[in-house]
């Protein structure tokens, strides 16, 4: 295997989320830009990687757009830093910046821009030519999306989003002996809803705010590393439905649950045949986005399911937690997380830290994300119903 590809199976395999060899019964479904799969901010990080169905904040962006409309303030600035696989290197990190606005004198629709960049480090290359190492070069691959969005509100308590995204995979990172490996470009679209209902009479004499939301995800054509077209990567599509509650206790303290169940649109691997000894043989199946998303339907393990807890104080202070489970013939992802969240002023400032409960190792396993968001605009008009 020439050095190219060997670099190419090492990161889309070693450095994605799901870096799962596939032995015995564990066959998870594997996909291109697997970075569009972990979560990129604090918040979320710290309710159990969920975000569908949670309230509005300024990284709405990457789980559903549709939050929007729905924000305390008209516009925010937000840029998060996550390290990852911090315990084997220090230059592996992934950085998410996002920007939304309200339109029009109600704010009734919004605007959105982010970018989401993934730094797999520097990779040096050698060669044994007889008994002499030859230094190949220095590879620094990378991955990054570019996402712009419009959202708008259909009824006082609903809104729904439409996302574009273009995305671009070097595994290469500019070093390619043989022009069999090259980046790898693709564009993709989400399309959400968000429901959040006004505040009512809940139990006793709290009042109560219901939360629910949807999102399709990267719904786009294959990523294309090597010109075959029987080697191409499926986007990783996914679906996440969510809801949640919030209750009032009163003019300063609130909290809210959030349950989530996420799916990946993407076929997994299918028997084709069998060994010599009767052994089944696996392979994903080469078919089109639309037919790859019907065939996803085939596995039955491919839920994963989240939830979450966050008190928060008058807008100013919150602790959050929540857990995340996938099923061990997926990849086996289970872990609990914490979180904290401070704003003073126009600034917010949100920490995460993940504590892996799989037997599988995580590349965020005692990892600490850093998030700050600036709300450079007014209240908006759904200030009242924080």
């Amino acid at each position: 295997m020439n050095v190219t590809k060997k670099l190419a199976l090492g990161l889309s395999l070693g450095l994605g989320i799901l870096s799962y060899a596939q032995v015995g019964d564990i066959r998870p479904v594997l996909t291109g830009a697997p970075f569009l799969r972990i979560s990129p901010d604090a918040r979320s990080g710290g309710l159990g990687d969920q975000g569908v169905a949670t309230s509005a904040d300024a990284f709405s962006q990457f789980w559903n757009a549709s939050k929007y409309p729905f924000s305390r303030n008209t516009s925010s600035v937000a840029v998060n830093y996550t390290p990852y696989m911090s315990k084997l290197t220090n230059d592996v990190f992934l950085l998410y910046g996002a920007f939304n606005t309200a339109l029009g004198e109600e704010g009734r629709s919004s605007l959105g821009v982010s970018v989401y960049y993934f730094n797999m480090g520097a990779v040096d290359l050698t060669r044994l030519v007889g008994t002499e190492v030859v230094n190949e070069g220095t590879a620094k691959p990378n991955e990054f999306s570019l996402d712009v969005s419009y959202a708008l509100k259909l009824s006082d308590s609903y809104s729904m989003a439409v996302t574009g995204r273009f995305i671009r995979s070097d595994l290469s990172g500019g070093f390619n002996t043989d022009s069999s490996l090259k980046p790898a470009n693709s564009f993709a679209v989400d399309v959400s809803g968000f429901l959040q209902t006004p505040k009512h009479q809940s139990f006793g004499d709290y009042e109560g705010r219901i939360r629910a939301g949807w999102a399709i995800q990267n719904l786009g054509p294959r990523l294309d590393y090597t010109g075959d077209e029987e080697s191409r990567s499926y986007l990783p599509t996914s679906m996440r439905v969510g809801a949640g509650y919030d209750l009032f206790l009163d003019d300063a303290n609130k909290v809210g649950f959030t349950a989530e169940v996420s799916k990946l649109l993407v076929p997994g691997p299918e028997i084709t045949g069998y060994d010599t000894n009767n052994n089944p043989i696996y392979d994903v199946p080469n078919v089109g986005v639309i037919s790859g998303i019907g065939k996803s339907f085939k596995n039955e393990k491919s839920l994963m399911f989240s939830g979450s807890l966050e008190y928060s104080y008058d807008n100013a202070f919150a602790i959050r937690t929540g857990y995340f489970h996938e099923s061990p013939q997926q990849g086996g992802r289970q872990f609990a997380t914490v979180g904290l969240g401070l704003n003073y002023q126009s600034f917010g400032l949100d920490l995460s830290y993940l504590i892996n409960t799989s037997k599988v190792n995580s590349a965020l396993d005692n990892t600490l994300r850093f998030g700050l968001t600036w709300n450079i605009g007014e209240e908006s008009y759904n200030n009242d119903d924080y």
